[in-house]
């Protein structure tokens, strides 16, 4: 990696990092299609649960639920002008038929080694999604992942979802990261765009053929998962410790797989 990294100021006092422009100090991943192949199950559950409710959508319909769209938004495109308690209800009926469905969800393949590798070479991490804060810790904890993400940015704490950059700045946010030296990876192109309007690189991740859509989003390239993928331009274990990252002994495990 050509140059050296670096930053100014703790944690504490929003440093400023220098350096030359392709120095990534930290990686934000969205959760649902990125870290978890989650897809088929939440399409199911929308499925069965908008067929109970007396619709029943086309395929193409319910492709909007895979485009980075908060659960909220997804129950007022299907159901028009809903209250926060006819929200609140409906969202409840629909995750109780994907907690029926959660057995199947399995990591993305490559998913945790890649993490493992990260947090060996000291690279901040964290996580920004449009699910719950709920289903995004239990699910956390159920890959063995508690202890890996310095900041995990849910729908609960932001008031605009995807593509509105909030999601993406807050993460950098928490971390002390300059949006531009943190590196994105998400499945949507309403993620894709989130994050460089936040002023990140993003890589897509996406096994379904949506390629053309996150490269046109402004994704720099698309991946279909994690598996062989490295990242060069990041900094080694003795660099990120000497940029004041945190430091390789952070406690981030996985069960064995």
């Amino acid at each position: 990696m050509a140059g050296t990294c670096g930053r100014s100021g703790d944690r504490g006092e929003s440093p400023v990092i220098t350096g030359p422009k392709n120095c990534v100090q930290a990686v934000v991943f969205d959760m649902d299609g990125v870290l978890i192949d989650s897809h088929p199950a939440h399409r199911t559950a929308w499925q069965q649960f908008l067929r109970l409710m007396g619709k029943d959508v086309s395929e193409v319909e319910l492709s909007y639920i895979l485009d980075g769209h908060r659960r909220s938004e997804i129950l007022r495109h299907f159901f028009g002008d809903l209250d926060e308690r006819e929200v609140q209800e409906y969202g409840k009926r629909k995750d109780d038929i994907f907690r029926g469905l959660e057995y199947e969800i399995k990591p993305v393949r490559g998913a945790l080694d890649f993490i493992e590798g990260l947090n060996r070479r000291g690279i901040a991490m964290a996580i920004a999604t449009s699910a719950s804060e709920i289903r995004t810790f239990s699910t956390i904890e159920r890959m063995g992942l508690g202890g890996c993400f310095e900041a995990v940015i849910t729908a609960t704490d932001v008031s605009e979802g995807k593509p509105h950059p909030a999601v993406y700045r807050l993460a950098c946010e928490r971390m002390g990261i300059q949006p531009d030296r943190a590196l994105a990876f998400d499945d949507a192109s309403a993620g894709v765009l989130a994050a460089r309007s936040a002023g990140m690189r993003c890589i897509g991740v996406a096994s379904n053929g949506r390629s053309v859509s996150l490269l046109k989003a402004g994704a720099e390239q698309v991946i279909p998962h994690f598996e062989g993928f490295a990242l060069d331009f990041l900094p080694n274990a003795d660099q990120a410790k000497g940029l004041g990252m945190y430091p390789t002994s952070h406690a981030c495990s996985h069960p064995s797989r």
